[in-house]
């Protein structure tokens, strides 16, 4: 069941926004989204948040200086998605800038599961023999993987942007936004937007210590195209901080002062760097270096953002594109096998779905679920078997229902079930005996159950109502583009009612429409949508700018329709 619901907005706060200089729709779209002034809207790096609000930043940045001072050798050790990938290439060229020996080790996912765990510490030792390992994207719940570098004489930096359980690791520093007592304002940080911030402070350590006084300090606003690759990718909420971070990555990107990985992956997706949006980063460039991590390692898509050559960018953009088309070959079976084991399912009866094949592919099952998710709209997990009997869950989760306290829940009602989980709210992981699975679909069915209303289980799209005829332009779709839109910050979802002119199916797969509205004619596109539409629909829809042979003109893109 899907409903349409515009979204509230202010009317004072939307008229002050307007006496302020700013458009009347986007003072509107604003308003709707709990911004009160323009400051808030600042892309300046001036405004970003002082590193000094990160609790430990300053004892990470002494930490690391003193290290750099002595010549330590540092080993990143990465998460296995974009958001890890980007954060590692980060940290590495952030470090080498500032003179660090610094080098980055990407265990597979598949042999050594997540985060730092002890096996992955034995596999560093043995092949880097670093004197400090520093966590990017990973590591506030690896107690026993500090704990083995500890016994082997290695310090550990751990800086991530996950939630911590109810004990942290015993490392040397830890640097996390939504550790307990840290007070920063922004607990939205990307695993990269953390990386960053600790080479600010670093940099500023550097600086009090006479550093700088003759060598030119290193720019790290040239990292910022990896931050927004990483930010954009991971889905975390765009705050006002988060914003400030990816429209300047986007701004460097479009005035081409990019890495050469980031140009290689645009120019292989087949996207203009020159007009870059949030959207491209997100669906064009994080997918082509996730897959890297879902199927083979992510040290590919590491190597890509690292290197300055060109020539061996392009290869490795082309290797990731290669290995994007396999995922996604592999993705499509295992989505129809998906939807056959959900034949029967009837959303009324459940608050939840549980989904396990044999022949599965453990690197695709996040993807699967958040394909079940959309299409079901419930708190899904699908499972793949990993090794000796085990079984690896991936779940993604829908508004108001935070996964990983479900799992915490699930864990605490029924100890021996769940081996070992974690990650956030919309999305987490787990891993059970196989055959645990019917005892762990019945808990955390049990949980859906508990915490969700039959209201919570309607999909709702919001929509920012009525769009005034006068833009319907793309002057305004330009204005449109030039704002960061993205999770928690929502791309503006308009609604009208419209006659359909005509109608016809394309590619098997999409509904290609031509709307009237006031006299004006639309072309609209509704993808993955094939079911014939009334002579006249209430319509949800994103604008568009559609070019074809030198012409560009208004498209709709539809979102939802019901019979008006």
């Amino acid at each position: 069941m899907t409903r349409l619901a515009t979204r509230p907005c202010p009317f004072r706060v939307s008229e002050l926004l307007r006496q302020e200089g700013i458009h009347p729709v986007l003072a509107r779209l604003y308003a709707s989204r709990g911004l009160t002034h323009a400051s808030e809207l600042s892309n300046e790096l001036v405004a970003l948040m002082p590193p000094a609000g990160l609790l430990h930043i300053e004892v990470a940045a002494v930490f690391l200086a003193d290290a750099i001072a002595a010549g330590k050798r540092m080993v990143i050790v990465a998460d296995y998605d974009c958001d890890g990938a980007t954060a590692c290439a980060t940290a590495v060229r952030g470090l080498r800038a500032m003179g660090a020996e610094v080098d980055f080790i990407v265990p597979n996912r598949f042999e050594y599961g997540y985060g730092l765990t002890p096996e992955i510490v034995a596999l560093t030792a043995r092949e880097k023999s670093p004197d400090i390992i520093i966590t990017v994207d990973n590591g506030i719940a690896s107690i026993e993987g500090v704990a083995e570098a500890n016994r082997r004489g290695i310090e550990v930096l751990v800086t991530d942007h996950h939630l911590p359980g109810a004990t942290l690791p015993a490392a040397s520093v830890i640097v996390n936004p939504n550790q307990p007592a840290c007070g920063f304002p922004s607990k939205h940080l990307a695993g990269v937007g953390v990386v960053f911030y600790v080479l600010l402070a670093l940099r500023a350590e550097l600086r009090r210590r006479g550093q700088y006084a003759v060598l030119p300090q290193p720019k790290l606003d040239s990292l910022l195209d990896l931050v927004a690759l990483g930010t954009v990718a991971d889905v975390v909420k765009l705050d006002s901080n988060n914003r400030i971070l990816v429209a300047q990555g986007l701004k460097r990107i479009r005035a081409n002062h990019m890495h050469a990985g980031v140009a290689a992956l645009f120019r292989v997706a087949g996207r203009e760097a020159r007009s870059a949006t949030p959207l491209d980063l997100g669906f064009a460039l994080g997918p082509r270096l996730n897959a890297a991590g879902r199927l083979q390692d992510m040290s590919l898509g590491i190597e890509c953002l690292i290197t300055d050559d060109e020539g061996r960018a392009w290869a490795l953009a082309q290797q990731l594109n290669d290995i994007n088309l396999k995922r996604r070959e592999i993705e499509a079976e295992m989505q129809d096998t998906a939807l056959l084991h959900v034949d029967e399912f009837v959303p009324a009866n459940s608050s939840t779905i549980s989904v396990f094949d044999a022949t599965w592919h453990q690197g695709v099952i996040g993807i699967v679920a958040s394909r079940l998710k959309e299409k079901f709209f419930r708190p899904t997990f699908t499972f793949a078997p990993g090794a000796d009997g085990w079984i690896k869950g991936s779940g993604r989760s829908i508004p108001g229902f935070h996964l990983r306290d479900a799992l915490d829940l699930v864990s605490k009602r029924a100890p021996s079930l769940i081996d070992k989980f974690g990650g956030h709210a919309m999305a987490a992981g787990l891993t059970i005996r196989a055959d645990a699975f019917a005892a762990f679909a019945e808990a955390f069915e049990a949980v859906g159950r508990a915490w969700l209303s039959q209201k919570q289980l309607e999909r709702v799209i919001e929509t920012d109502g009525p769009l005034e005829d006068a833009y319907y332009t793309t002057q305004f779709i330009e204005l449109l583009g030039k704002q960061v839109w993205g999770q928690g910050f929502a791309m503006p979802v308009f609604c009208d009612e419209f006659r359909v002119v005509s109608q016809r199916i394309l590619k098997d797969r999409h509904l290609k429409l031509l709307l009237e509205k006031n006299g004006t004619r639309f072309d609209a596109i509704w993808f993955g949508h094939t079911e014939a539409m009334g002579e006249r629909a209430r319509v949800a829809f994103r604008l568009d700018a559609n070019e074809y042979n030198g012409v560009t003109k208004v498209q709709l893109m539809v979102e939802h329709a019901e019979p008006a």
